[in-house]
């Protein structure tokens, strides 16, 4: 369960008990929003910031993993011509005009299939509360997690500055947007598997917005419980 900091800092927030709280968030990438809805919305940013070791770890491995691998299949390739050569290996194939026909069962129906431009993220509207919320999500906090309060009367989402926090132990989250329970309400089914969880905000206006990765394994089973009930 959540650690005495969070439980103490979300009742200080709450100004009551939390009926239940769980992070969460965006566990798919935010799809590319319009261009004048984004310079609307102030032209936040669309992805999370990463810790300066994932692009350190990055320009290692495309400046000397990937030349090393590409430097041994090339030694590999020359040996294996080399050695065909000097035994004199050569095999004659007849050539057999391809055949240009095309079957029906060479195209399938999820190439036909036009993808969902919303990767399953909201419905789709970026003019409504859910793509709103998702035009400024990340300019709340440079990192991806929120914490999803439930209180008697409200839904509260709150977020810390910082880069980098510990779900179980983060006390300085803040605020950053409340909803009625006329305005908002959460969706969500007990007994999902754990580690691919999901819930969704479904507003008063219809759209909807689905959340994932939920942290602390109790948390998330309180949490899901709870909402459906």
């Amino acid at each position: 369960m959540a650690k005495r900091k969070v439980q103490r800092r979300a009742r200080k927030i709450l100004g009551e008990e939390p009926v239940a709280l769980v992070w969460c968030e965006i566990h798919k990438p935010i799809p590319t929003p319009p261009k004048d809805v984004h310079r609307a919305a102030g032209k936040g940013r669309l992805k999370p910031r990463h810790h300066w070791l994932l692009y350190a770890g990055a320009v290692v491995f495309f400046f000397v993993i990937v030349p090393m691998m590409l430097i041994d299949k090339l030694g590999r390739t020359l040996e294996q011509l080399l050695s065909g050569r000097r035994h004199g290996r050569r095999t004659e194939q007849r050539s057999t005009p391809p055949d240009t026909r095309r079957s029906s069962h060479d195209r399938s129906p999820e190439n036909d299939r036009e993808q969902d431009p919303t990767n399953g993220v909201f419905d789709g509207d970026w003019n409504l509360t859910a793509g709103q919320l998702l035009l400024r999500w990340y300019g709340h906090s440079p990192n991806p997690k929120r914490l999803v309060m439930l209180a008697r009367d409200r839904i509260c989402l709150a977020a810390s500055p910082r880069r980098r926090l510990s779900p179980t132990k983060a006390d300085d989250f803040r605020s950053v947007m409340e909803f009625a329970l006329d305005q908002a309400r959460i969706e969500g089914e007990a007994g999902q598997p754990r580690g691919y969880a999901t819930f969704r905000l479904r507003f008063a206006d219809g759209s909807w917005l689905e959340v994932g990765r939920l942290g602390e394994p109790e948390d998330a089973d309180h949490f899901l419980r709870t909402v459906s009930s």
